[in-house]
Parts: C-alpha cells; structure tokens; sequence
C-alpha cells in the first residue's frame, strides 16, 4: 500500500512538471506575439509621421479628412457579379450567355475627355485635345430628341427622328487620325418622342394611360422596366460599335424623379409582383454589356446622378443603386458631381456647403470621398466623373461663381487627390477654355 502511494505521487510529479512546461511555453509565445504587435504599431506610427513630414509646405487644398486611403485598381471581368433573383428572372427573360471562349474583355483605357453634343465642336475640340491631357470626345448617338446621324436602327426609322447633323463615320476617322478616342452617347429611358410613339412602352399608371413627369419637363418617361426599349437603345449601341466607335455610353439610364404631372401613381403591376426599380437598370446593363462589351470587345459606361453616391433614397427613388450598378460589369460609371447640383446647405463630411457651386474642389472631392468604400472594393467598377464646365447662373445671383478654367481644374485636382485620374468636361453649349486640364493648381485656397 505504501509503495502504491509513492507511484502515484511520482506520477503526479510529473503530471505537474509537464503542466508548469506547457504554461511556460504558452507565456513564452504570448510575449512574443507581444513584441510583434507593438513593433508593428510603432512602425506604422514612425511611417505615418514621416510621410505627413515629407509632404513639406502647407497643402494647397484643405481637405477633410486623410487622403491616404487605399486605392483598388478596376478589375478587369465578365462573369456576372449580382445574383439574379427568381422574380426577376420571371419578370424579364434569362440574360444572354456567351461561350466562355468567345467573351472579348476590352482593356482599360484611362478617359479624360470632353462632351460635344452632336458634333459642331468637333474642330474645336480636337485641336484642344492636341494641345492638353484631354484624349476623348463624348458626341451624341441619341438625345432626347432622336439620333443626330443616318442611323438605320429599324425603330429609330420607325419613329421617324433621325436626321444627319453629323458624319458618323468621319467624326470616328478625324479623331483616330488625330489619336482621339470617341465615347458615343446615348440618351436612354427620357425620351418623350418615343414614348409618344409607343405609348404602350411608356410608364403608365393602372388605368393604361400615360404618365408625365413635373420634375422632367412635364413629360412621358420609356419605362425601364420594358424589355423592347432595351433591346432598341442595346441596337444603336451595337449599329456605333460596328461603326467603329470607341466606347458606348448610356445616359438617363434611370427612373424618373419627382412626382407626376397630375399626382397620379405609376403602375409597374401588383405589390411584389415586380422588381425592385435598381433590379431594372442594372439588369438592362448588364444585358447591354453582354450584348455589346463582351461580344465587340467595346466598353459599356453609364452615367448617373452623383446625387445617388451619398443619398440612398434619391437612389430608390430613380432606380441608380450605386452599390450594385458598379457590379454589372459595365467598364466604368460617370457620376454627375456638378457642385451646382447639390443645395443649398448640403452637409458633407461634417462640412456645411452654404453655396457648393462657389466650392468646386471641396465640393468633389467631399462627394467621391463619402463613398470611398464602396468604389475601392474589388470588382467594382472604374469610377470617372463628370465635371461641371459650365457656369450655372439658372440657380440664382449669389449663389453661384463663373466657372473658368481654374474652376474645371481644381475639380480635376480634387479626383486626382482620391487616386482618381479619369474624368469627363461637361457643357452643354460646349465652349470650353484652353488649358491643360491636368489639376495642377497654383492657388493657394479653394
């Protein structure tokens, strides 16, 4: 019995001896990783005050916050990124599939370009584009009002709004010669002559009549939601491509906004018997990339409201959900990030805009920030601005600046300190000033 009770107590010994070793080792790792972390901490601390120290003189901009943040590179791919749900798939036909062997992906190309409405400024602009960073011209396949070229897409001849304001075929030729690239434009979903004309394709309420639109001019929208109006808009896009143009852009790729004419409630059917207004824009781009993009190798952009960056219920209201529209694989998005507008008021940032037109840098730069998480993750993509070139005196004396040269540029250095370096001028009347456009300022305030 006694020799039984000097075994176990050997055995505890060592029981004990093993535990003491196994918590030794354990204190031994936890230092370790200790010393890790704080190394790595105070490096990133010795990094970060190094770099504030190199960057010299005070910023010519104040800015908001740390423009630092990291910058995702577009990814360049085809397959789908959003899940297709079942009512949209029984709303709408199943998307086009293509052999995987005959999907073409256009390669990137970083757009600074300028808009030129259906061609009078051609001349003008490509000497301009010669002579600065400027390297593209964006020139109107479809406005509102119809198809500036000989367009033989049968439903634009069918409507009977086609006219030659323009040599298609030359504008592509003079700027190729002159190494300029061409995004054609089209107008999409406002357009009130087509509506007219196929009223039966147009937003209507539930008794069938069509609905017009206070906010929009008091006229008919094409509705998003109809598949035929895809496939007209998805046909001149396809009839440029072949034509040789650069880049299709679909603008107006949205709901209207604002209420109708007569307060009467537009009717897409029976409460959960249709998809969601943003499920009908990016399921139209994402048909007309397949259609177009992966299948001539042209890129598919679209424009939208820079309201919808930093607004989630303007972008319920007109269908732009910036989140998910930059995953339909299109090459690349243009927000419209005219600081005129924004109102009167407008907070961003913690930062109050009394007057955002008379801010052009802050202005931008605070809306591309707001968003930053969402057009930096991978897969999304290519983020490239519209920028206001005009002067916007139709808002009212006081609140509102001359916009010059000066103005333009110091919206281009406000994408440019987000890691952006893609953008597009736009004016209507298309008198743009000479300079540059290379955000290189030489003020010293906005």
């Amino acid at each position: 019995m006694l020799n039984n009770n000097y075994l176990n107590k050997d055995t505890d010994n060592n029981e004990i001896m093993k535990l003491k070793r196994i918590i030794t080792l354990l204190l031994a790792v936890s230092a370790l990783l200790a010393v890790v972390l704080i190394t790595l901490g105070i490096t990133k601390i010795i990094n970060h005050v190094r770099t504030q120290e190199s960057s010299g003189s005070t910023p010519i901009f104040a800015t908001l916050v740390s423009t630092e943040a990291t910058f995702t590179e577009p990814i360049v791919y085809h397959t789908e990124q959003l899940e297709a749900t079942p009512l949209a798939d029984s709303y709408w036909r199943p998307l086009p599939e293509l052999p995987e062997n005959e999907v073409i992906v256009p390669e990137h190309f970083e757009v600074r370009g300028l808009y030129i409405g259906s061609g009078s400024a051609l001349d003008k602009a490509i000497d301009l584009c010669n002579h600065s960073e400027l390297n593209t011209i964006v020139i109107d396949l479809k406005n509102e009002y119809g198809l500036p070229y000989m367009s033989n897409v049968p439903t634009a001849k069918e409507i009977g709004y086609v006219w030659d304001a323009y040599d298609l075929e030359a504008v592509i030729e003079k700027c190729h010669n002159n190494g300029i690239r061409v995004i054609g434009r089209i107008v999409s979903f406002n357009d009130q002559v087509a509506a007219q004309h196929f009223p039966e394709r147009a937003i209507q309420d539930a008794d069938g009549n069509v609905v017009q639109f206070s906010n929009e001019g008091n006229k008919p929208f094409l509705s998003p939601y109809c598949v035929e109006n895809w496939d007209y808009l998805i046909d001149i896009g396809i009839e440029a491509a072949e034509y040789g143009v650069d880049e299709i852009q679909y603008d107006y790729v949205r709901f209207p906004a604002g209420a109708t004419k007569n307060k009467v409630k537009p009717y897409f059917g029976e409460e959960g018997m249709y998809p969601e207004k943003a499920e009908a824009v990016n399921r139209f781009l994402q048909e007309a990339r397949i259609r177009i993009q992966d299948t001539y190798g042209v890129p598919v952009s679209a424009d939208i409201f820079g309201i919808v960056l930093t607004s989630p219920g303007d972008a319920k209201i007109i269908g732009q959900d910036f989140d998910t529209l930059g995953m339909t694989g299109i090459d690349s998005c243009c927000p419209m990030v005219y600081p005129s507008h924004y109102a009167l008021g407008t907070m961003l940032g913690g930062h109050v805009f009394d007057y955002p037109d008379k801010q052009p840098y802050l202005m931008v730069y605070s809306v591309l920030h707001e968003c930053q998480s969402i057009y930096k993750q991978p897969g999304f993509t290519t983020v490239r601005p519209y920028l206001q070139a005009f002067t916007a005196s139709y808002i009212g004396k006081g609140n509102y600046i001359e916009y010059g040269y000066r103005e333009i540029n110091s919206q281009i250095k406000a994408i440019h300190d987000l890691g952006i370096n893609e953008y597009i001028l736009w004016d209507p009347s298309c008198r743009y000033p000479e300079g540059t456009y290379d955000g290189d300022m030489s003020v010293e305030t906005d």
